[in-house]
C-alpha cells in the first residue's frame, strides 16, 4: 500500500486515544480470543473514560467468547475514530474491508507481517498477543481492572500462547498473567472453557480430520482439509474450528502442520503451524499472506485439490534449506 503510516509509541497511542471520541474498534473476521479480548478490553477501558465506543466484527462472536462480548452494551453513534486491533492486513477484516480499508486511524497489533494499512500503527512484534499491548495501554490510562477487563485480557493472552506453551510466550507474558491473576481473574474457569471443553460437533470433526490426514516428506508435513461438505456432515460450524489448526503439529515428527479450510465463498484459507526452525511467515509470504514465525496464513482461490500442488514445493524448499528432510 502507498499510504504513509506513522508508527507510534505506547504513550503516543494512548495520548491519541485520550484525545478522541466516538471510537469504533474493529476486530478481524473469524475472530479468535486475542482480537476479541483486545477489542473489548480496550472498549471497556475507553468507556470507563467516558468515551463513546463500540466493537464491530464481520463475523459472529463464537459462543465460548460471548462472556467477553456481552460485557459491553451496544451503543449507536457516528464513528469519528476507527481503531483496528490484532489486524495485520485490512483484508483480514473480511466483509468489512471495503468499508474501512482507507479509514483506519490507528492499528494496534503484534504481527511482524503488518502491512501498515492504517494511518497510525502501534506495533510490538515481541508481544505474545495484542492483549499484552492493550494491558500496557490500560496501565497508562490508569483504568481499574474490573472482572470483565481482566477476563478479556487473560483470554487473549492465554489463547494466543496456547496456554503459555507456544514459543511466543516470554517472561513478560508470564509477569502480565501473574498480575492479572493477582488482580482476581478467574483463570481456572477461562482455561477450562478455552482448552478443556469441546462441543460434540468439534469432537466429530476433529476425529474426521485426524482420520483423513495426509503426510508428506517422510512425515515432516501433515495436511488436513476441512471442506464445506465435512462441516455439513459433522454439524460443525466455524466456531467449532477454533484451535484445530494446531492438531497436525502435535504429531511426532511433524515440522509443518497445514490446515486447508474451504470458505463459503469457495476460497481456501491456509493455516500453517510450524516447529523451529521452519518459518511459517516466510512460506505464507510467498502467497501473499503473513503472520508469525510459528503460525501464519494465506489464501488461495483455486480448487482445494490444487492448493497442495502449489504449497508443498515451497514447504519442501524451506525444509531443505533448514536441513529438516529425513
Amino acid at each position: 500500500m502507498s499510504r504513509t503510516t506513522s508508527e507510534l509509541s505506547l504513550k503516543e497511542a494512548c495520548e491519541y486515544l485520550l484525545g478522541r471520541d466516538q471510537i469504533l474498534i474493529l476486530t478481524h473476521a473469524q475472530p479468535d480470543g486475542d482480537t476479541i479480548g483486545s477489542g473489548y478490553a480496550l472498549a471497556l477501558a475507553l468507556k470507563a473514560l467516558h468515551k463513546q465506543v463500540a466493537v464491530r466484527c464481520a463475523d459472529p462472536i463464537p459462543h465460548k467468547f460471548t462472556f467477553i462480548s456481552l460485557s459491553l452494551e451496544p451503543e449507536e453513534f457516528e464513528p469519528q475514530t476507527i481503531v483496528a486491533v490484532d489486524v495485520a492486513d485490512c483484508k483480514l477484516l473480511g466483509s468489512l474491508c471495503e468499508e474501512y480499508k482507507d479509514v483506519v486511524d490507528l492499528c494496534i497489533d503484534h504481527h511482524v507481517s503488518n502491512v501498515r494499512y492504517a494511518k497510525r500503527l502501534l506495533l510490538d512484534a515481541n508481544a505474545s498477543a495484542t492483549c499484552e499491548i492493550i494491558y500496557g495501554m490500560l496501565k497508562i490510562f490508569e483504568t481499574p481492572l474490573n472482572r470483565h477487563i481482566l477476563s478479556a485480557l487473560y483470554t487473549g493472552i492465554v489463547t494466543d500462547t496456547g496456554c503459555f506453551k507456544y514459543s511466543n510466550t516470554t517472561a513478560k507474558t508470564h509477569r502480565i498473567a501473574a498480575e492479572l491473576i493477582d488482580a482476581g481473574v478467574d483463570y481456572a474457569e477461562i482455561n477450562r472453557v478455552m482448552f478443556d471443553t469441546k462441543s460434540r460437533e468439534r469432537v466429530k470433526i476433529e476425529g474426521a480430520v485426524m482420520d483423513n490426514m495426509d503426510f508428506y516428506f517422510g512425515g515432516r508435513v501433515a495436511v488436513i482439509a476441512i471442506t464445506r461438505k465435512l462441516l455439513i456432515q459433522t454439524g460443525a460450524n466455524d466456531s467449532d474450528l477454533d484451535g484445530i489448526n494446531a492438531l497436525s503439529r502435535t504429531i511426532e515428527g511433524v515440522m509443518v502442520g497445514v490446515t486447508l479450510r474451504e470458505k463459503k465463498d469457495g476460497k481456501i484459507k491456509i493455516s500453517l503451524r510450524t516447529n523451529a526452525p521452519i518459518d511459517a511467515t516466510s512460506i505464507c509470504h510467498r502467497f501473499g499472506g503473513g503472520g508469525h514465525p510459528r503460525a501464519a496464513g494465506c489464501e488461495f482461490t483455486c480448487p482445494i485439490e490444487e492448493v497442495t500442488e502449489q504449497l508443498l514445493p515451497v514447504i519442501r524448499e524451506s525444509l531443505e534449506e533448514n536441513g529438516c528432510l529425513i
